[in-house]
């Protein structure tokens, strides 16, 4: 369980083409060699730490909301796990969900 998180509260998270085929946007831990989704606290955490991110130019960018439970049951079923970040993409928590 999340030390950061606690009972199923509202996280926010960047979504890949909003509104057409959209999905979670993740990311790939070269040095832990995982496959992950960057999770914030804040709204305005996710906003600042896009810039962080890699991202393709091709596709649009939204930051959205997420009741915490169904990102963690999403990412397990698809194999991510959940990197809480703050607004300059460092790790605060690594879940396993």
């Amino acid at each position: 369980m999340s030390k950061l998180i606690q009972g199923n509260p509202w996280v926010w998270v960047v979504v890949l083409d909003p509104g057409e085929n959209e999905q979670f946007l993740g990311q790939y831990d070269q040095e832990k060699e995982v496959s992950y989704i960057p999770t914030f606290l804040e709204k305005e955490e996710a906003l600042q730490s896009l810039e962080h991110l890699a991202r393709e130019q091709e596709h649009k960018y939204e930051v959205q909301a997420i009741q915490y439970e169904d990102l963690a049951r999403n990412a397990a079923e698809n194999g991510f796990m959940l990197f809480i970040l703050n607004s300059k993409g460092e790790i605060l928590e690594t879940i396993k969900p």
